[in-house]
């Protein structure tokens, strides 16, 4: 639940239930985006278990389209992270 200050109260599953803490956004940010970050990692090297030619078959065509769509997003994301100010439209 957010609060009006930017914060986000967590219920923390200690000793008292009723105890709320107050996340920051900057916590919260670090909180999600590790989580994800792990994910991602481990899911790449599964990817990765993929390179075993006993039990498969590939193309090197087939691993450039894999690898180009992934630093497609990984541009994508990063880009996200980039603020850019959008010009205002005039004449």
């Amino acid at each position: 639940m957010r609060s009006d200050k930017g914060t986000w109260k967590i219920s923390m599953a200690k000793d008292d239930r009723n105890e709320a803490h107050e996340e920051t956004r900057e916590e919260r940010f670090k909180r999600i985006a590790e989580r994800r970050t792990i994910d991602i990692i481990r899911r790449i090297r599964l990817l990765g278990n993929c390179s075993n030619r006993s039990s498969y078959d590939y193309t090197d065509q087939q691993v450039s389209k894999i690898f180009a769509a992934i630093d497609k997003e990984v541009k994508e994301a990063r880009a996200r992270f980039t603020y850019t100010r959008r010009k205002e439209f005039r004449l």
